[in-house]
């Protein structure tokens, strides 16, 4: 087999005894080219050839080949990576029993991440899954530089899952899921695109806590409800009397309203339907007109209440004061 050869001329200086001083010498090293076809090679491609002139117009059905839209193929012959690049979409050229060929799909392909066991860095253990897509961007790369882009890029996608929520705090990664989700995204894209792959997007798609962490976290935003809604009704309680303290302002120039503020009252407890209506009395009221303390006669003004709304023909069953 005939090797072309290709010659790489070096210039050195201070060369060894034999030289002359102050003189250059040009060595010339003979290198095989690793692109030179050899003899076997165009023998074999001109069997083929004539294989296909001799089984005209039988072959053409396995010379042509075609390709969808979304679809390129990659060309070998005789091992070495046909020039020009992946052929298609379309119909393309091969020669039978030397050439073959890989087709590649370019359409965007989605996978899921298995869920992960990760330690979060401040120690909270949590099974995290997501979603990765991606597309074939260099067909070539894609089938000379790795054996197989899908596993790779699945494994590549698994492993840069854990790493990158490693560094995150248990926080973190259930309130900042875009940024996290951008962040592997652009490790997976750095790290696959020697491959000829793209990572168009990431996605995380579900966080599973432990169920004690659950409870606690529960138990603690239960808790900061509750605080923020005594909170709020305190600040109610602070307007509410502010309020009332106007209303009584005004009740002050006139005495009336007040009156008609407790005629308003009784209406509202009467239309409820209550067995029981508190009256309002005065208390120094009660100790002139019975000349004692309220403790000795509270039961007896309580009876003569109930028989003078009896009289008046008011039905209430109860009456408390």
């Amino acid at each position: 087999m005939q090797t072309e050869l290709r010659s790489v001329s070096t210039r050195r200086d201070n060369v060894p005894s034999h030289c002359d001083t102050g003189t250059s010498c040009a060595i010339t090293i003979q290198m095989p080219n690793p692109e030179a076809v050899g003899c076997v090679e165009r023998f074999a491609t001109f069997l083929s050839f004539l294989l296909v002139i001799i089984t005209f117009p039988f072959s053409l059905f396995e010379c042509f080949k075609v390709v969808q839209e979304f679809e390129r193929a990659v060309i070998f012959r005789l091992g070495r990576l046909r020039k020009g690049g992946a052929r298609g979409p379309g119909l393309f050229f091969v020669l039978p029993c030397i050439d073959t060929y890989r087709k590649v799909d370019l359409r965007t392909v989605s996978f899921d991440v298995p869920p992960q066991e990760v330690l979060t860095r401040d120690s909270v253990t949590v099974a995290v899954d997501a979603v990765v897509y991606y597309r074939i961007k260099e067909p070539l790369n894609a089938v000379v530089r790795v054996a197989d882009y899908s596993a790779s890029t699945r494994l590549l996608a698994a492993t840069t899952l854990r790493n990158v929520l490693g560094m995150r705090d248990l926080a973190q990664l259930l309130s900042d899921r875009e940024a996290i989700s951008h962040m592997m995204q652009a490790n997976l894209d750095e790290a696959t695109d020697p491959w000829g792959v793209e990572v168009e997007r990431v996605e995380i798609k579900d966080v599973r806590l432990p169920v004690q962490l659950q409870r606690a976290m529960a138990a603690e935003a239960e808790a900061d409800r509750e605080a923020r809604a005594k909170i709020i009704a305190a600040e109610g309680e602070i307007k509410a009397s502010k309020a009332l303290k106007e209303a009584s302002l005004v009740m002050i120039d006139n005495p009336m309203a007040l009156q008609l503020r407790y005629l308003q009252s009784l209406n509202t407890i009467s239309a409820e339907k209550n067995s029981t209506i508190i009256f309002p009395f005065p208390h120094g009221l009660l100790e002139n007109l019975l000349g004692g303390s309220w403790s000795k006669h509270g039961t007896v003004a309580a009876y003569l209440i109930t028989a003078l709304l009896e009289v008046c023909e008011l039905k209430m069953p109860k009456i408390a004061i």
